[in-house]
C-alpha cells in the first residue's frame, strides 16, 4: 500500500487534468459538515471540482521520491488511525454530496496539515483552499501554541484565498475569546 493514499469517488476518477482550478477544503473524520457544505458550495458556483484532504498527522513524511512518491513513518509506532480516518471522511462525503452537482475526490496525505493542503493546491492549482476553525479546548490550545494556526500559516506562506468557515457559536463582540473554558452565560 503506498503512503500517500488516495480514495477517489467511484463514479469520478480523477486525474490531475480533471481537478485544475480546484476547490480544496482540508475535513477531519469528527469535524462539522459546514466546512464540506461551504466547500461544496463555493465548488458547485465555480463550476470547479472539489478536491477533500485528510491529513494524518500521526505520520510524517520521511522522504518523497523524484516521480511523487511519498514516504512516510509513524511518530508512535502502535497508532494506525488514519485508513480509519480516510475512511470515515469519504463515507461523509459521499452522505454529504451524494445529489449534489460537484465532481469530487478525497485523498489523504500524511504531516503538517498546512504544508500538505499547500501541496495539493499547488497540484491542482487551486481557485480557494478551505478550512474550518479549530475548536476550543486545552489540547487545541496547546496544538496551536507549538504549532500555528493552519489558517494562519497558509494565509503567510502561499497565495491563494484561504477561506476559514467558523465551526462553533460565535463569540460575542462584548465578551473575551477564551480557549479551553466554557463561556459564563
Amino acid at each position: 500500500m503506498s503512503d500517500e493514499q488516495s480514495q477517489k469517488d467511484p463514479a469520478e476518477k480523477a486525474s490531475a487534468s480533471t481537478t485544475t482550478g480546484a476547490v480544496v477544503v482540508g475535513v477531519t473524520p469528527d469535524q462539522p459538515a459546514r466546512v464540506l457544505k461551504v466547500a461544496a458550495k463555493h465548488a458547485a458556483l465555480l463550476g470547479a471540482p472539489l478536491v477533500i484532504v485528510n491529513v494524518d498527522v500521526m505520520r510524517f513524511v520521511t522522504y518523497e521520491d523524484p516521480d511523487g512518491i511519498v514516504h512516510s513513518a509513524p511518530l508512535d509506532m502502535d497508532i494506525d488511525t488514519g485508513s480509519d480516518d480516510l475512511a470515515s471522511v469519504t463515507q461523509h462525503a459521499t452522505q454529504l454530496l451524494e445529489g449534489q452537482n460537484v465532481r469530487w475526490s478525497v485523498q489523504q496525505l500524511v504531516g503538517d496539515p498546512a504544508i500538505a493542503l499547500k501541496k495539493v493546491a499547488d497540484q491542482t492549482d487551486a481557485r480557494i483552499i478551505v478550512v474550518g476553525t479549530r475548536r476550543r479546548g486545552f489540547g487545541e490550545s496547546v496544538r496551536e501554541f507549538f504549532t500555528g494556526s493552519v489558517a494562519a500559516r497558509l494565509a503567510h506562506r502561499q497565495l491563494r484565498p484561504v477561506l476559514v468557515v467558523p465551526l462553533g457559536e460565535p463569540v460575542a463582540d462584548d465578551e473575551d475569546v477564551v480557549w479551553g473554558e466554557e463561556r459564563a452565560s
